[in-house]
C-alpha cells in the first residue's frame, strides 16, 4: 500500500499541470452541473487554501529562510519587480477598466498581489530556481499584505474606507499566514528532535500536488455558479489579464538583468512577477461588502486565464531566458 501511495505521488509530481488542468475542468462541469453545491464548497475554501499553505511552508526550513535573506540580489529583484513594477503595468490596465467598483477591486486583489503557491512548481518546470521563490514566499507574502492597503488606497481613494472592512483582510492574514507558518516551523523543530517527527513531514510532503489540485477545483467549482449573471464582468477583464501575462515576462526579464542574475535567478523573477495570488486574496474578495459580490468572479477569471498562461510559460520562458 505505502508503494502504491508513493507511486501514484511520483506520478502526480510528474505530470502535475496536467493534474491541476483536470482539477479546474471538474471543478467547471461541478459547477454548471450542480450549482447548489457552489456555497458549501466556499466554505471549504479557507480551510483548503490553509492547509496548502501549510505544506508549502513547510517545506521552507528555517534556516534555508535566513540564507535566503541573504540573497539580496535576487529578493532586491523580486521585490521590485513584484511592488515597483507591476503596480505600473496595472495602473495601465486600470485605465481601461468599466467604472465599475467591484470590478475594479476584483482585479487590482488579484493584480497586486505575487503569487506563493504553484508559481514554485511552474517555475521549477522551465528550469528557474523553485528554491529561491520557496525560502522568499515568507517574505512575499508579508510584504503584499502590508502594501495591497496603500495600493488599494491610491487607486481606488479614501472612499474605499467605507466599503471594505480591515477585519476580514486580518483575519485571512491570520488564518492564511501566521498560523500555517507557525505549525509548518513548529513541525520542523519536531522533526529535528525526533525521528517520528521527520517520518510526518517525509509523509506530509508529497501532499502538495493533491492539495492544489483540491484547492483549485474547489476554488473553480464554488465560483462557477456565480459566472451566470457576470458573464459581462468576467468578460470584460480577460483583455486585462492577458495583456498582462504578454507584458511581464519582458518587464521581468528587464529586471532580472538590472540585478545581474543568473538564468535560473532570472526565470524565478520572470515567473514570480506574472503569476498572482488569486487563491490567497479570494477569501478577501469574498469577505467582501454585498454590492462588491462580483470581485470574488473577477479574481477567479484571473486563475483561468493565468493556468493556461502558465501551461504556455513553461515552454516559452526558457526561449526568452535561454541558459548562458
Amino acid at each position: 500500500m505505502v508503494l502504491t501511495q508513493q507511486g501514484l505521488a511520483a506520478r502526480m509530481q510528474r505530470h502535475q499541470v496536467a493534474v491541476y488542468v483536470a482539477a479546474i475542468a471538474l471543478g467547471v462541469l461541478l459547477g454548471w452541473a450542480v450549482p447548489g453545491a457552489g456555497p458549501g464548497l466556499e466554505k471549504a475554501i479557507s480551510p483548503v487554501l490553509g492547509a496548502l499553505l501549510y505544506v508549502t511552508f513547510l517545506q521552507v526550513p528555517v534556516r534555508e529562510l535566513a540564507r535566503s535573506l541573504r540573497d539580496g540580489r535576487f529578493l532586491a529583484a523580486a521585490l521590485a519587480v513584484n511592488f515597483l513594477v507591476v503596480p505600473v503595468v496595472v495602473a495601465a490596465i486600470f485605465a481601461f477598466l468599466p467604472d465599475d467598483q467591484a470590478v475594479r477591486v476584483g482585479v487590482l486583489l488579484v493584480l497586486l498581489t505575487p503569487c506563493v503557491d504553484y508559481v514554485i512548481v511552474f517555475s521549477g518546470l522551465a528550469g528557474g530556481s523553485a528554491r529561491r521563490l520557496l525560502a522568499a514566499t515568507p517574505l512575499l507574502l508579508l510584504a503584499q499584505l502590508l502594501l495591497l492597503p496603500l495600493f488599494l488606497l491610491i487607486f481606488l481613494g479614501p472612499q474605499l474606507a467605507d466599503v471594505v472592512e480591515v477585519g476580514p483582510f486580518l483575519a485571512a492574514f491570520l488564518g492564511l499566514i501566521v498560523i500555517p507558518l507557525a505549525l509548518a516551523w513548529a513541525t520542523q523543530a519536531w522533526a529535528t528532535r525526533r525521528r517520528t517527527g521527520m517520518r510526518v513531514v517525509e509523509a506530509i510532503e508529497p501532499a502538495m500536488v493533491p492539495l492544489m489540485a483540491v484547492t483549485l477545483f474547489v476554488v473553480v467549482a464554488s465560483q462557477v455558479p456565480e459566472l451566470g449573471g457576470n458573464v459581462a464582468s468576467v468578460v470584460v477583464v480577460v483583455p486585462g489579464y492577458l495583456a498582462f501575462l504578454i507584458v511581464m515576462p519582458f518587464a521581468g526579464l528587464a529586471v532580472a538583468r538590472a540585478f545581474g542574475l543568473d538564468t535560473a535567478a532570472s526565470r524565478a523573477v520572470v515567473f514570480t512577477g506574472a503569476t498572482r495570488n488569486s487563491l490567497v486574496v479570494l477569501p478577501l474578495a469574498l469577505a467582501l461588502p454585498d454590492e462588491l459580490a462580483v470581485a470574488a468572479v473577477v479574481v477567479v477569471a484571473q486563475t483561468l486565464v493565468e493556468v493556461v498562461g502558465m501551461v504556455l510559460y513553461v515552454r516559452l520562458v526558457p526561449k526568452l531566458v535561454p541558459d548562458r
